[in-house]
């Protein structure tokens, strides 16, 4: 699983009729202790009803197609988990209570 944050939306009209109804969103893989973006983006299907500006776990590769959301779905990045807090060594880099948004 790898830490991003959510920071758009991507649209799509044109695709298979199975993927109807599933967000995809632009995730931006981040630095768990600065919280910084690398600037590395990923498309990714979202399974958990994600937000704007949130911390995410995903899934890529195969593994993205073990959600109720991506199963059987042309799919190699998901969006898995909302990201409550990060702790390093006792000390706190994200609290989702504390996050600006």
């Amino acid at each position: 699983m790898i830490l991003a944050r959510v920071v758009g939306t991507v649209v799509s009209s044109h695709k298979p009729r199975e993927m109807d109804g599933i967000a995809f969103l632009l995730i931006e893989k981040i630095d768990p202790v600065t919280m910084k973006g690398k600037g590395d983006y990923v498309v990714a299907m979202d399974s958990v009803g994600a937000g704007l500006n949130e911390i995410v776990f995903y899934a890529s590769g195969s593994s993205a197609r073990f959600t109720p959301t991506t199963d059987g779905k042309p799919t190699d990045c998901s969006i898995i988990a909302i990201v409550d807090f990060i702790e390093k060594n006792g000390a706190f880099t994200y609290r989702k209570d504390k996050a600006e948004d």
